[in-house]
């Protein structure tokens, strides 16, 4: 964690950021938007697991869950920051924030590529590979970001969940068909 023992609220500038993260985020994410084909032949001919949610859960859902990871982004950048040490050096704390950051942004290329895997290519198992990719990476993300801020790290911990439920939708789908 910081190297302040009660991490403190962002100021009104530090706000903006989580705010601007938080959009940005949700922009990254509709990425896959274009490739989502619920009304797909495709899709109409799957055998869904009888967990699988109505369709318009996901656009309830993921909107939360990208506003939630670009906000832990943006405390960790944050905390990164008051981490410099004199004279602008890096200190543990700036390191750690780069490399959650680093984790962060390869874990959000990886999710934004499973839907033209899973959609686009009309392939559930590869789509299967693609959370099994992401999965580590989240829990590594949410390592690294509780190095710097513990908020940031519970603030991943719902898109972990929903990774996970993900994965078991992803693999019901591709056991059925």
């Amino acid at each position: 964690m910081s190297t302040s023992a009660v991490p403190r609220l962002p100021d009104r500038r530090g706000a903006l950021l989580v705010v601007a993260a938080a959009v940005a985020v949700n922009l990254i994410g509709a990425l896959g938007v274009p490739f989502t084909a619920t009304e797909s032949a495709w899709f109409a001919g799957l055998d869904l697991p009888a967990y699988y949610p109505p369709n318009w859960a996901f656009g309830v859902v993921w909107p939360i869950l990208y506003a939630l990871i670009g906000a832990a982004a943006a405390l960790v950048y944050l905390g990164g920051r008051e981490g410099d040490g004199p004279g602008g050096g890096p200190t543990r704390v700036a390191r750690d924030a780069r490399i959650g950051l680093a984790l962060f942004a390869v874990q959000l290329a990886v999710n934004v590529a499973w839907s033209p895997v899973f959609w686009g290519l009309e392939r559930a198992d590869l789509g299967l590979v693609v959370l099994g990719l992401l999965l580590p990476l989240v829990v590594a993300t949410i390592a690294a970001f509780d190095r710097v801020d513990r908020r940031a790290a519970l603030l991943l911990v719902p898109y972990l969940a929903w990774v996970c439920f993900a994965t078991a939708l992803n693999y019901g789908i591709w056991t059925l068909n």
